[in-house]
């Protein structure tokens, strides 16, 4: 099996999708389930129809950085709520 549970793949020639299923039908043809982000839906492709995601290097752009960071960081860190909590006088909690 060229895919396997997880890898980002292309299909329909622009689409991005995740591979949540694959299996072999009739004892030689390799089939995926792959959910496809555009249509919010998982569809059937056989290998043949599916390309390997190999964006892998693209710059993001200010948006994507700011996604990126807010996943990356807490957005309330330890330091705010302890701050939040003796403006309460509960920092002896």
């Amino acid at each position: 099996m060229k895919f396997c549970f997880g890898d980002i793949v292309v299909v329909e020639n622009n689409l991005i999708g995740v591979v949540v299923k694959s299996w072999i039908r009739n004892n030689n043809e390799l089939y995926y389930e792959v959910y496809v982000r555009d249509y919010s839906v998982i569809k059937e492709y056989a290998e043949k129809d599916i390309e390997r995601y190999m964006v892998r290097h693209k710059e993001l752009n200010e948006e994507e950085l700011e996604y990126q960071k807010q996943a990356i960081n807490p957005f309330v860190t330890d330091e705010d709520v302890m701050e939040f909590l003796s403006k309460l006088n509960m920092n002896k909690i």
